[in-house]
């Protein structure tokens, strides 16, 4: 990868419908919605937010978004000062 290529930082958006607001555990993980891969947070908080919005109705959904470059290289952060 060149210095000058834009670092590509993996997200993932995932959501679905909770036991209980206190806690983050699906009903039925059979029935988790794995939106997508995003290549930043802008691209994946967009994709969280339409699919927020598309299931404002029920209060039990909830969409996440996963830092997944945070879980494949944990000192990322301490490297880059973020």
């Amino acid at each position: 990868m060149s210095d000058s290529a834009p670092q590509q930082l993996l997200h993932l958006v995932l959501g679905g419908e909770l036991n209980d607001l206190s806690h983050n555990t699906f009903k039925d993980l059979s029935k988790v919605e794995i939106v997508g891969l995003f290549p930043n947070y802008a691209s994946a908080y967009a994709a969280w937010r339409a699919k927020a919005q598309q299931t404002v109705d029920n209060a039990q959904m909830r969409y996440f978004i996963v830092h997944l470059h945070r879980l494949l290289d944990p000192e990322q952060d301490t490297k880059s000062g973020h």
